[in-house]
């Protein structure tokens, strides 16, 4: 017990560290807390003992985390965009998964990172890829790795998109490819908001639309892949318990008015299990594992966020 209790209160400092540093910096929380633990892995050589402690966190917490993510979905945000704008949603969505499985496969990139990457970069960025990480790979690594990929596109997606688009596309053309197409909330709000309220308001919107896909792509795209060679047809329609979990709740919460508070505490437990999950999965990440597949994984993801934003504007000119 003390041995466990070790590891899991080294991986709890870090996410607080992780958590008061991001909100001076004004960094992604979890990108932070998966650097941090990156540091202190590759630097200090952990004893022993910790890692039992540090496995729990990085699978425990993790589940938990998506469970609690639960409560941010809400299908009502999704019907309210309009046909035109859902069908952007939906068709560029299901492009980028599809590229995602078919381009894993023929550019080996690498192991399981490839479906993270594209996972977190059809959907919401960080939340999709912890959501899908732990049914798909048992390769933490990889976890880090899309992470990183997907915070770097949008970090560049939120400075570039406004300054190429501001002048030829229409206020609601640039919230609609702020909003489809950007990794995380964070880059699409900073988008919007750069070009005009209006914009930033609308964009969040879209995106808000596209959280709330991720419930029923998780229950899809995990049918699609399997997590290893010796999966059985039969297992690959077993889920874990917690996607079970995440898919009920995300219903529930759709249908049933729950109060600002919870759902607040909700959203701010599942963030902080989660920057726990991401130091501990940082502490077990290799600077040469991420340098040598990391490369892989830019390229991965640069083109799977080239179709996405090809297929969005083809969709916007045809309608």
């Amino acid at each position: 017990m003390t041995k466990r209790l070790s590891g899991i209160i080294l991986t709890l400092v870090l996410a607080v560290a992780a958590i008061l540093l991001g909100d001076w910096l004004g960094m992604n929380t979890i990108l932070l807390a998966l650097i941090l633990g990156m540091l202190i892995g590759n630097i200090v050589s952990l004893p022993k003992p910790l890692d039992a402690g540090i496995k729990i966190a990085n699978g425990r917490f993790l589940e938990w985390a998506i469970i609690l993510m639960a409560f941010s979905i809400n299908y009502g945000s999704f019907l309210k965009l309009g046909w035109e704008t859902i069908l952007i949603v939906v068709v560029t969505m299901v492009a980028v998964l599809i590229s995602t499985v078919w381009l894993s496969k023929r550019m080996h990139c690498p192991s399981n990172a490839g479906l993270l990457v594209g996972f977190g970069t059809a959907i919401c960025g960080s939340t999709a890829i912890a959501a899908l990480a732990p049914f798909t790979s048992e390769d933490k690594s990889d976890m880090g790795i899309a992470m990183a990929v997907v915070n770097v596109y949008g970090l560049l997606g939120m400075i570039f998109i406004p300054l190429l688009t501001a002048e030829w596309l229409t206020d609601v053309q640039n919230s609609v490819l702020i909003g489809a197409s950007l990794h995380s909330v964070g880059n699409v709000a900073g988008a919007g908001f750069a070009m005009s309220n209006t914009i930033g308001e609308l964009a969040v919107t879209v995106k808000l639309g596209r959280v709330a896909l991720l419930t029923p792509a998780l229950l899809i795209f995990t049918q699609f892949i399997e997590k290893n060679d010796k999966t059985s047809k039969k297992d690959k329609f077993t889920l874990p318990y917690y996607l079970v979990a995440f898919i009920l709740i995300s219903i529930v919460v759709s249908i049933f008015p729950f109060s600002n508070d919870v759902l607040q505490n909700c959203k701010q437990g599942s963030n902080f299990l989660l920057a726990t999950a991401m130091a501990a999965i940082g502490l077990k990440v290799s600077f040469k594992t991420l340098l040598t597949s990391g490369r892989k994984g830019l390229v991965f993801g640069a083109i799977l966020f080239a179709v996405q934003l090809t297929v969005i504007l083809g969709l916007m000119i045809l309608l």
